[in-house]
C-alpha cells in the first residue's frame, strides 16, 4: 500500500499543535506497520536548520495559480525512515511564521494544486492521498478536475481529515478564478453559502472524511459543533468516520524526558513527580504547603473553555486548589490570569508565553490537569497529562470524551463533566480533590493514568483500514 499524506506542517520540522504531532507521528507508525507512506510538507523558512542541510533536491515545475503559473522547487529528505518531500516557493513560504497573512488563500491554494503537479515529478506512485484540514483541502478538488487523465493518477482515492472544523479556509467569489484557478460553471464544488469554501471542497469530492475521534465525528453534523456545515455533514455520514489519535510515546516519555528535572515511570513515579511538583512551584512562584496542584497548558481560545475558568477561578482558589497555567492568546483572556494571579499571589500563576520544554514541566508536576473545553476534536494535552502521570479533568466532549473515562472507585483515569457550566466544571474538580486526599488511591489512580496505551500502533490499524475502505471504492 502506497500513501501520499499531506499537510501544512510536521513536526520535527515545524509544526504549531495537534496538526504538526499527527503528521510527524501518525506517518511513521504507517511506515512500522509496512505502508510506504511519504509524506509532503511547505518548505517554510523556519524548517529545522539541521534538517534544512540534508535536504537533496527532486525536481523544479511550474504549477497554475489563477491565471499564471508559479514556481515549485520540489525537495526530499528521510527522517525517522520516513521520506518527507517539500514544495519550495520563497514568495508564499519564506516568511516569520506558518498561517494568518492576507494571501493564505493564495498561498494553499498553491500548496494544493503543486502536489498533484509534484507527483507527475517523482518515482512514487500513491494508492491513497491523505490530506489534512482546510490548507490541503483542495487536493482532492484539483485531482478531479485536472489530473484524473494521468495514467499515475486516475485511479488514486483521496482521504481528508478533519482537525477542526471551525478552520474551513473561507474568501470571497471573486477569489475563485483569481486565485483558487477554478472556472465558473465549477463553483458549486467549492461553494458554500455564496462564499469559496475551501474544505466545503474536501468534503465533495474526497471518497472518505474522518475526524479525529469518534465523538467529533457524530458531535460536527450537530449545530452546535458544525460551524455550519452541520447539514451538509450529515449528507455526508456514509463516508465520514472517526479515528481516536495516537500520540508519541518516544518522544513524550517521563523515562527518558530530559526537560524535566527527575525521571520517572509507571513502576516508580512517587519521588520523581514529587521533585517534578516541588520544580513547578518554584518555576511558578507558587506556594510551598501541600495543596493538590491543577495545570493548565492550553491557548487562551474561546473554544477551550476558558468562560468557565473566569467564572470560577476565585472559587476553586479559595476551595484549596493551586494553579500553574500555561498559554498565550485572546488578550482578555491573558489580561484575566494576570489579574487572577496577582489577586491570589501564591495560589494561582501565570505564564503567558508558549514553551514546549516548560509545557512538559507542568505535565510532570502538576497533580491534576484541567480541560473544560467547549470543542475537543480529538485533544493532544489530557494524552501528555496521562503519560505524565497529571489525571485529568474534562468536559465529555470530542476527543476527551473517547480518551478519558470518569473514576469510579478502582477503575477510569479522570475526572470529567457533561454540560458547559462552571460548577459542574468546579465538582469534577472537588471530586479530584477528595481523591488526592486518599494517598494509597490516588497513587492507584496515578498509576492507571500512566498505564493507558495512547501510542499510534492501534490508529495505525485503523487508518490502514480507512485507506483499504478506499481503495475498494468503484
Amino acid at each position: 500500500m502506497n500513501v501520499l499524506f499531506v499537510s501544512g506542517e510536521a513536526y520535527p520540522f515545524f509544526a504549531s499543535g495537534d496538526l504538526g504531532e499527527m503528521a510527524g507521528a501518525l506517518p511513521v507508525a504507517l511506515r512500522q506497520a509496512g505502508v510506504d507512506v511519504r509524506v509532503i510538507l511547505p518548505l517554510y523558512d523556519h524548517v529545522n536548520p539541521g534538517l534544512r542541510e540534508h535536504l537533496g533536491y527532486v525536481a523544479g515545475f511550474t504549477v497554475p495559480v489563477g491565471w499564471r503559473s508559479q514556481y515549485c522547487g520540489l525537495f526530499e529528505v528521510d527522517v525517522r525512515n520516513v521520506r518527507f518531500y517539500f514544495i519550495d516557493n520563497e514568495y508564499y513560504f519564506r516568511r516569520e511564521k506558518m498561517y494568518g497573512f492576507y494571501d493564505d488563500n493564495e498561498r494553499f491554494a498553491y500548496l494544493s494544486r503543486a502536489v498533484p503537479e509534484a507527483l507527475l515529478h517523482m518515482d512514487f506512485a500513491p494508492d491513497v492521498i491523505h490530506c489534512n484540514d482546510w490548507q490541503t483541502a483542495l487536493v482532492p478538488v484539483y485531482l478531479n478536475l485536472y489530473y484524473r487523465h494521468h495514467e499515475k493518477l486516475s485511479r488514486v482515492r483521496t482521504i481528508f481529515t478533519i482537525h477542526d472544523l471551525q478552520y474551513q479556509g473561507q474568501y470571497g467569489p471573486e477569489t475563485l478564478e483569481e486565485t483558487v484557478g477554478i472556472a465558473r460553471e465549477n463553483f458549486h464544488i467549492v461553494e458554500f453559502d455564496g462564499i469559496v469554501n475551501y474544505t466545503k471542497g474536501a468534503l465533495e469530492t474526497s471518497d472518505l472524511i474522518n475526524t479525529l475521534s469518534p465523538t467529533y465525528a457524530e458531535e460536527i453534523t450537530d449545530p452546535w459543533y458544525g460551524h455550519g456545515l452541520y447539514d451538509f455533514l450529515r449528507g455526508k455520514r456514509d463516508k465520514l468516520r472517526g479515528i481516536l489519535n495516537g500520540m508519541d510515546v518516544k518522544e513524550y516519555n517521563p523515562a527518558t524526558d530530559a526537560d524535566i528535572i527527575s525521571r520517572y515511570d509507571a513502576s516508580n513515579f512517587e519521588r520523581g513527580r514529587a521533585l517534578c511538583k516541588k520544580n513547578l512551584k518554584d518555576i511558578f512562584g507558587l506556594a510551598k504547603e501541600d495543596a493538590p496542584l491543577i495545570g493548565m497548558v492550553t491557548p487562551f481560545e474561546f473554544q477551550k473553555g476558558l468562560d468557565l475558568l473566569l467564572y470560577m477561578a476565585d472559587q476553586l482558589t479559595d476551595d484549596g486548589f493551586q494553579f500553574a497555567v500555561l498559554g498565550r492568546g485572546e488578550g482578555h483572556y491573558e489580561r484575566f490570569f494576570e489579574e487572577v494571579a496577582a489577586r491570589h499571589a501564591g495560589r494561582f500563576a501565570v505564564k503567558v508565553e508558549t514553551s514546549p520544554k516548560l509545557a512538559r514541566k507542568v505535565y510532570a508536576g502538576s497533580d491534576m490537569f484541567l480541560m473544560p473545553s467547549r470543542t475537543e476534536p480529538c485533544g493532544l494535552a489530557q494524552m501528555l497529562a496521562l503519560r505524565y502521570g497529571s489525571v485529568p479533568v474534562v468536559r465529555e466532549t470530542g476527543g476527551l470524551r473517547d480518551t478519558i473515562v470518569n473514576v469510579d472507585n478502582d477503575t477510569g483515569n479522570g475526572f470529567t463533566f457533561t454540560s458547559y457550566n462552571a460548577d459542574e466544571m468546579r465538582d469534577a474538580c472537588l471530586r479530584g480533590r477528595d481523591a488526592y486526599g486518599d494517598p494509597e488511591a490516588w497513587r492507584k489512580l496515578v498509576r492507571r493514568c500512566m498505564e493507558c496505551d495512547r501510542g499510534w500502533t492501534a490508529p495505525a490499524k485503523e487508518y490502514m483500514n480507512l485507506y483499504d475502505d478506499a481503495m475498494k471504492l468503484q
